[in-house]
């Protein structure tokens, strides 16, 4: 049996680098899911700033879109061949800056309460 091709016109893939888990969602034009994949993650507190490694970043977003694609593939019994759009969001507290050449200018950064120190009482 051949392996059917999807219309890439008709799936929007969305990203989300959460403070707890990174998401990605595809859906039609009727904004019905077809598929999604998740990786769960665990921020930390460095030099005075909650950060994520950029490492972490790539992996979670590989892992994510990987659990989709395996989803998709078992739900549908072929192979996603493109989407119309992607989107890609961040936490609402998320700051990760990069220059016109892709270089990251600083550690991720997010927000936090700061670890509680022991009191002695």
């Amino acid at each position: 049996m051949a392996e059917q091709k999807a219309d890439p016109e008709e799936y929007y893939l969305g990203i989300e680098l959460g403070s707890t888990r990174i998401k990605a969602v595809l859906t039609d034009g009727n904004h019905a899911v077809k598929a999604t994949g998740t990786h769960g993650w665990e921020n930390r507190y460095e030099d005075g700033y909650w950060t994520y490694p950029l490492e972490s970043v790539w992996d979670g977003m590989r892992t994510a879109f990987g659990e989709l694609l395996e989803n998709y593939h078992r739900r549908y019994r072929k192979r996603l061949q493109g989407v119309q759009c992607m989107c890609i969001s961040g936490m609402m507290h998320g700051y990760l800056p990069f220059d016109r050449a892709g270089k990251q200018l600083t550690a991720f950064r997010t927000w936090r309460r700061r670890p509680q120190r022991h009191r002695k009482y």
